[in-house]
């Protein structure tokens, strides 16, 4: 089978690639910076799919030259192909796109592997996952910051080797994760990204009900600090009563917090101290202490 990309010499992944032809399904926040990205690495962006007004938008601000045309139009002509479409959509759109032998296929998903782009596969094209762990805007702020991006790459094969060198030249690594263990990786994103914006915007707002005027402001350097000890430390940053096993500020937290977040605040509280107890930083009798506290505190829910 040939493709675009000529192996190279050991130690090496490939030569020079060439320009390629890139088509994006679709505008996304996600599809519409990977291809600014990859025209930016001397790559050619020529169509792109998208209808609502935001797609058209980005479109226009960050590939230009490309024509708009739908998703199997963008398919047929490109010799990169680029979906970047929700999770949920994908199985459906690789079921229909017209593929092709020797054509590269990438999708952005992050809890799918390369197996869902089995029709693809069969076609002979050449086809990958590339999840890139980030956040995206959809402006030109995100082309800056996929400089040392790590990327998860699931593929089968000479797709591997081509994916890793598309992400390298986007300016990212890539880090290979195997089919099986796409979902769970996904799920460890989401938990800290997602779960993370949650957890601030929450505690913007019990700031607000206390008076504070500038939330944002006021969480900034806690919350970072916090990130960073977490990522260089790992549970030797964890603070706070819990980890001290004071019961009776958690109680007080837990009358405080309001009847939404209760909840939430008990489940962290305790996975908190079940780390903390792991990790020899909280004792037992005082991880038992917060327990029977959070316990106290459902039952009393409950009741109400």
């Amino acid at each position: 089978m040939t493709t675009p990309f000529a192996p190279a010499g050991a130690g090496s992944s490939f030569g020079a690639a060439p320009r390629l032809d890139v088509g994006v399904v679709s505008a996304g926040r996600v599809g519409s910076v990977v291809g600014a990205a990859l025209d930016r690495a001397g790559h050619r962006v020529t169509a792109v799919s998208g209808s609502s007004p935001e797609s058209l938008r980005r479109a226009a601000e960050l590939l230009p030259e490309a024509v708009i045309r739908t998703p199997e139009e963008v398919a047929a002509d490109a010799q990169l192909l680029l979906l970047a479409v929700p999770d949920t959509a994908l199985p459906e759109l690789a079921e229909r796109l017209p593929f092709r032998r020797g054509q590269i296929v990438l999708h952005t998903s992050g809890s799918h592997g390369a197996e869902v782009l089995r029709p693809a596969i069969d076609a002979g094209a050449l086809a990958a996952a590339a999840h890139p762990a980030m956040t995206f805007l959809g402006t030109r702020a995100d082309l800056d910051r996929l400089d040392g991006l790590p990327w998860a790459v699931t593929a089968f094969d000479e797709a591997a080797l081509i994916a890793e060198a598309l992400v390298s030249e986007t300016g990212g690594h890539a880090e290979h994760v195997a089919e099986a263990q796409r979902t769970r990786y996904h799920a460890a994103l989401a938990h800290a990204s997602n779960h993370l914006a949650t957890l601030v915007n929450d505690a913007r707002g019990l700031l607000a009900d206390a008076g504070i005027s500038d939330a944002p402001h006021y969480l900034r350097q806690l919350t970072f600090a916090a990130l960073d000890n977490a990522l260089a430390l790992g549970d030797d940053a964890l603070t706070g009563p819990v980890v001290r096993g004071d019961a009776a500020t958690v109680a007080a937290h837990l009358d405080a917090v309001g009847s939404d977040l209760r909840p939430v605040y008990a489940a962290l509280a305790e996975r908190t101290a079940d780390r903390a107890r792991a990790a020899g930083r909280l004792e037992e009798r005082s991880a038992r202490a917060v327990k029977d506290t959070l316990d106290g505190a459902r039952t009393g829910e409950a009741r109400r």
